[in-house]
């Protein structure tokens, strides 16, 4: 394998460098390709199911990721009308041992330290910064990377792990921009004492209420409190991280419970993106060239499964190279188990924000009459299928 072209990747995300790991496990080089100057992750919590922790041990970063996740005890649905529990899922015991693994939430920071970290440190990866893959060409032994900066990097195998507005999805798969949700979503990360006192939940919390849903939970060994709050407001053009003021956020909560709006209130410096995600798409390859993560699948926030999935690829993608002495059938391996699965959670959270998250009057009724009758075993029976293992078939 010394001797080998290294597999490039194209974006240095979560599902870029897991992918460097777990090619490296398997004894694989790669170089990875990440146009920031710098390798860092932006935004703020996000939520790890047993799924995660899967492929976490498989790439061999187990316990550290461990070390630096909040567990929580819930999963908890509020009525942001009523301000009642309309139902949650327990964390303990009997979920871990039906799981073989816990449910936490993270820094994303903290998440691609770990990465980060672990990439670092193998010397079968190398990690070049400044360097935005532009496109690619191919013949029958090799894939060319061209690089904004007019560079070209030869390799065996070509990853786009490029994020939503992936170049290289735009040569693969030629689909145009991604679907505007027309959701908007807020962002805030304040201190643990700011949070309101009787909200200081060791949970997923998540208020639905008519074209509207707040989320907290406790980050940061519970140093400070991620906020998130999505109203349906028919946004028509993305946007990504633009700052906006403390009434604008609340324009799309003055219908919800007063509790609810005081989580709001607590927000400091407010940050804004407009959701978007893509129809699923079934052509991941093109020759020598290979989609994963948000370049093959990118979805709406409402399953907390972005990442996981993310990661999930990874270890399909480096598990069928390893296992496949022709790459055309260990990529075309890779696609035929990953598609299905992330195709159902693309759609599955399109169809929770709309039936489960945001719905008003008797839709509302209803979904809170079926959620609440729920027991805990019919929760996890309805869930196994998504956090029940990493999603690889040998």
């Amino acid at each position: 394998m010394a001797g080998a072209k290294p597999v490039l990747i194209a974006g240095g995300g979560i599902g870029g460098l897991a992918v460097a790991l777990g090619l490296a496990q398997k004894g694989i080089r790669s170089i990875l390709l990440e146009k920031a100057a710098a390798l860092g992750e932006i935004g703020a919590g996000i939520q790890l199911g047993p799924n995660a922790f899967h492929a976490f041990d498989y790439l061999g970063v187990g316990e550290a990721a461990r070390n630096m996740a909040v567990y929580i005890d819930k999963l908890r649905l509020m009525d942001a009308l009523t301000a009642d529990e309309i139902t949650h899922i327990d964390l303990g015991d009997a979920f871990r041992a039906r799981f073989g693994n816990p449910y936490a939430v993270v820094h994303r920071g903290d998440l691609h330290g770990v990465f980060l970290r672990a990439c670092e440190s193998h010397e079968l990866i190398e990690l070049r910064v400044s360097s935005e893959v532009t496109g690619y060409e191919q013949d029958g032994s090799s894939v060319t990377a061209t690089i904004a900066n007019g560079e070209r990097v030869t390799g065996r195998l070509l990853i786009g792990a490029d994020g939503l507005w992936s170049n290289i999805r735009k040569q693969v798969v030629g689909d145009g921009p991604p679907r505007v949700s027309g959701h908007t979503t807020y962002r805030s990360v304040i201190p643990t004492e700011q949070m309101p006192e009787d909200l200081r939940w060791n949970a997923a919390t998540l208020w639905a209420g008519p074209k509207c849903h707040i989320v907290h939970y406790p980050l940061s060994g519970w140093k400070v409190f991620n906020l998130v709050v999505t109203y349906h407001n028919d946004a028509p053009e993305p946007v990504a991280g633009k700052p906006v003021s403390e009434a604008e956020v609340m324009k799309g909560f003055v219908h919800v419970h007063e509790r609810a709006q005081n989580i709001i209130r607590h927000g400091t410096n407010w940050k804004l993106w407009v959701l978007c995600d893509r129809e699923p798409a079934e052509r991941w390859i093109d020759g020598r060239t290979v989609l994963l993560g948000d370049a093959a699948h990118p979805m709406l926030q409402y399953f907390a499964q972005g990442a996981c999935q993310a990661m999930e690829d990874a270890v399909c993608l480096s598990h069928m190279l390893a296992n496949h002495d022709d790459q055309d059938a260990a990529l075309e391996a890779y696609r035929a188990q990953r598609f299905p699965r992330t195709a159902r959670v693309q759609l599955m959270s399109r169809a929770i924000g709309e039936h489960i998250y945001h719905p008003a009057g008797d839709h509302a009724r209803i979904r809170n009459a079926i959620m609440s009758a729920k027991s805990q075993d019919q929760w996890c029976d309805d869930i196994a299928w998504l956090y029940g293992g990493t999603g690889l078939k040998a």
